[in-house]
């Protein structure tokens, strides 16, 4: 089976090979700015149309293609990647001292080697709960430059890992991609 992630995201590229998975990565064009109900919904409908957009320029098959999209939510708020210091430091005093959750919609497009089409989707939580934040620790994580492309506005493996207090889920859904779940679907279609 050929594999393609749509994503241009360094961290679900080495979480995925990491796992051993062989696969190649195109990059989905698409325009994220789209309406949800819910965080689950809205990653749920980037991640199809992240996967989709990859999959229909492919003719080939037995390929499978995965999106996936993450975004925080913390009181209800939606948040993905912040736009600038002020977004990023609106995330931080709403994620300060607080659970939050992590959700990553993942999309799986599947061309069976008959040339049938048989899609699979999830959504993965995780609830985060972060340290109190003052303006100097909210500040200095910016200037680190690290929380710039980060849903949420933070990398849980990097600089921030020392504001988290616990977490309850998966922690590879935190940094981008459930690749437990992933793993267990691959093996399903692998075995049909």
């Amino acid at each position: 089976m050929k594999i393609y992630l749509a994503s241009a995201s360094p961290r679900r590229k080495e979480i995925l090979s990491m796992a051993g998975v062989d696969f190649e990565i195109m990059v989905s064009d698409v325009d994220e700015n789209i309406s949800s109900t819910s965080a689950e919904d809205l990653v749920l409908k980037l991640s199809k149309l992240k996967a989709l957009a990859v999959f229909d320029k492919l003719s080939d098959t037995d390929t499978l293609v995965i999106g996936a999209d993450t975004v925080v939510a913390v009181d209800g708020k939606v948040y993905g990647k912040p736009k600038d210091y002020e977004d990023f430091h609106q995330m931080m005093l709403d994620m300060s001292g607080k659970e939050h959750q992590v959700y990553t919609g993942v999309y799986m497009a599947y061309r069976d080697k008959g040339g049938k089409r048989d899609d699979k989707s999830f959504v993965n939580m995780t609830k985060v709960y972060v340290d109190e934040l003052d303006d100097e620790d909210i500040r200095a994580y910016w200037e680190s430059g690290e929380p710039v492309d980060k849903a949420g506005g933070y990398a849980i493996q990097g600089r921030f890992a020392k504001h988290i207090k616990a977490i309850i889920g998966d922690y590879y859904n935190v940094v981008g991609l459930p690749v437990n779940e992933i793993c267990r679907e691959l093996k399903w279609l692998q075995k049909s």
